[in-house]
């Protein structure tokens, strides 16, 4: 996903001149490219994440459209306060990239982990959530994030769903995505868990078991609507994400039904519970102990529909 953002971002640096690229001394195995066409374009802050958007905030007041990149939990947990006092609060356009979501830096331990932002950063007024799933919606997100004038967060996994190229029509802001046809569950997530969800639809459907999947690239923003308007009627409905239970997507999809008189009951969610994970491994192996394996999401579906 890292290197597909790249490209993107260098596409639409070289049709407009007012994007700038910081970053807090990350990403030198791939940034270089745009050092390189960009050189005045571009800065390394150092380990100052904080420093990073607050100078971002600065230089957008100014009007220049500005990318912070590094690593998924430091410019989003280390420096909440400047994303909401200097960023959000000012509608700044300030578009804060995140490579590692979830347990993609699970080796590094607890300290690398990001597994709180999404909840954190859909409670902050003004900002765009974008968690895309497969190397097209990256490219996708990058597109539309850029439409947009005001905050915005991406955040990149180090793992991704099938690739999806053959997708036809192009990804529009705060809707969710069909990927797959099914009928008797449907099965919504974002990020790059998603390839998990994709397999196990596969061997459900050869139980004779039929299961939808959905992609939210949006957790924020997000209607009912876009739900109603893509196919989203399955009575059964498993949400999943690689981030805390409390306040992510399956918090703002609960919310969403809710709110539009949808019956709940039949909505289940998959996610992380509260507690700080101290074990180091692999993200599959992460996953794993926390349910978003594959096996384990075809022991939930089984569960959702009775099985």
């Amino acid at each position: 996903m890292r290197d597909v953002f790249v490209e993107a971002l260098i596409e639409e640096m070289r049709v407009r001149k007012d994007i700038f690229l910081l970053t807090a001394d990350l990403g030198f195995g791939v940034l270089h490219k745009v050092e390189d066409e960009f050189p005045n374009r571009f800065l390394n802050v150092g380990i100052a994440e904080q420093n990073m958007a607050s100078v971002a905030a600065g230089m957008a007041m100014e009007g220049l459209t500005v990318v912070c990149y590094s690593i998924g939990n430091f410019p989003t947990l280390r420096c909440l306060e400047q994303l909401r006092n200097d960023i959000g609060y000012h509608k700044a356009n300030v578009k804060v990239v995140t490579v590692g979501g979830g347990f993609s830096y699970g080796p590094l331990g607890m300290s690398h982990h990001a597994t709180e932002d999404l909840s954190i950063l859909r409670a902050l007024p003004n900002f765009d959530v974008i968690v895309p799933s497969s190397m097209w919606e990256v490219a996708q997100c990058v597109r539309v994030m850029f439409e947009v004038d005001g905050p915005a967060y991406l955040r990149l996994d180090k793992s991704n769903m099938p690739d999806d190229s053959a997708a036809t029509s192009e990804l529009v802001r705060g809707e969710i995505r069909c990927v797959r046809s099914g009928t008797d569950v449907a099965l919504v997530g974002c990020g790059g868990v998603m390839g998990n969800a994709i397999d196990a639809a596969v061997k459900l459907e050869r139980e004779g078991i039929s299961v939808a999947v959905f992609t939210v690239p949006f957790v924020e923003p997000l209607d009912f609507a876009s739900f109603v308007s893509n196919g989203l009627t399955q009575a059964v409905v498993v949400t999943i994400e690689e981030n805390a239970l409390a306040g992510g997507l399956g918090s703002k999809i609960l919310e969403l039904f809710a709110d539009a008189g949808r019956q709940t009951s039949g909505l289940r969610r998959i996610g992380l519970k509260r507690a700080y994970e101290s074990t180091v491994g692999s993200q599959e192996f992460l996953r794993e102990r926390h349910g978003l394996d594959t096996e384990s999401i075809l022991a939930t579906l089984r569960r959702a529909v009775g099985q």
